[in-house]
């Protein structure tokens, strides 16, 4: 019956407009994100810390955060952990700029960069095969993991500049908090207050590990940055401003999660892991504020 079969032909027809459309979308955020990223790099090759360098990425990275919340987390809740960590990569991606831009790594902690990177690896040691602290949407199969794995190698180049290439610019009797002290310190703490959320004492120490190094991470920078007279250079306040931005994102989410997230608890009826998440992005905020 032709009568019958018009609805049908009719909704054929609008989805496959909506898919054209999506496509059509998908590839002119694609075809920005090229063009951001071709200026980007482009400045970078001229050695220049032109004022549109920083413009430009922070557009590369709105297009790409936009292009992953709707297209790989179909607009779900859970993506802000993603827009997170973007966010968060994008704070190291502004150092490496003014790194690059101006041939020096004065004014960047080498002993922040290191407990950070130490934070990306136990992160990384438990995202990358166990799903516990992931979101649960499609960007936590392997957007979010690779978007930490970029931060660590951004990292890891940053830290090469600080003691090989440019050491001569690192303002190491300036960057003299001992780092030790925090790393045992976050990792015995985490040992004690983790989740399980993977159901792996090691590996939910890890996770917990990472959290509390990214926190105390900010403090030889804050030491650095008083050692030298208190000044906040612009791409350094610029990195602040996106941890932050990050850290809350994060502790959003985390307080959305807060009633699934479970632990072993040490006081019968408390659920410690929570509180310790929780109060950790508190006191990151605290910090970089």
């Amino acid at each position: 019956d032709l009568c019958n079969l018009t609805p049908h032909i009719i909704s054929h027809h609008h989805f496959t407009k909506l898919v054209q459309s999506r496509l059509v979308s998908y590839q002119q955020v694609h075809s920005d994100i090229m063009f951001g990223a071709s200026q980007a790099v482009q400045k970078l090759a001229d050695g220049k810390q032109g004022s549109g360098t920083v413009p430009v990425v922070y557009g590369l990275f709105l297009c790409s955060a936009l292009a992953v919340y709707h297209f790989v987390a179909n607009g779900e809740f859970s993506a802000i952990m993603t827009m997170a960590v973007m966010i968060q990569c994008l704070a190291f991606v502004l150092l490496a700029v003014k790194s690059a831009a101006v041939g020096s790594v004065s004014g960047i902690s080498a002993n922040c960069l290191a407990l950070e990177a130490l934070a990306f690896a136990c992160r990384l040691s438990s995202t990358t095969w166990l799903n516990g602290y992931l979101p649960v949407d499609a960007s936590g199969d392997f957007v979010y993991q690779a978007v930490e794995a970029i931060a660590l190698l951004i990292v890891l180049w940053l830290l090469y500049r600080s003691f090989a290439t440019h050491e001569h610019t690192y303002q190491k009797d300036a960057d003299s908090l001992p780092v030790l002290p925090l790393v045992a310190g976050c990792s015995l703490l985490a040992a004690l207050l983790h989740a399980d959320m993977n159901s792996r004492d090691l590996f939910d120490t890890l996770w917990m590990t990472g959290l509390f190094l990214s926190v105390v991470s900010v403090l030889p920078q804050l030491w650095l940055i008083n050692q030298t007279g208190g000044v906040v250079q612009a791409c350094t306040g610029h990195y602040i401003a996106m941890l932050a931005v990050s850290r809350a994102l994060s502790g959003v989410f985390m307080w959305h999660a807060r009633h699934d997230i479970t632990c072993r608890p040490l006081v019968e009826g408390v659920n410690h892991a929570v509180w310790a998440i929780l109060s950790a992005h508190v006191m990151h905020l605290v910090l970089l504020g």
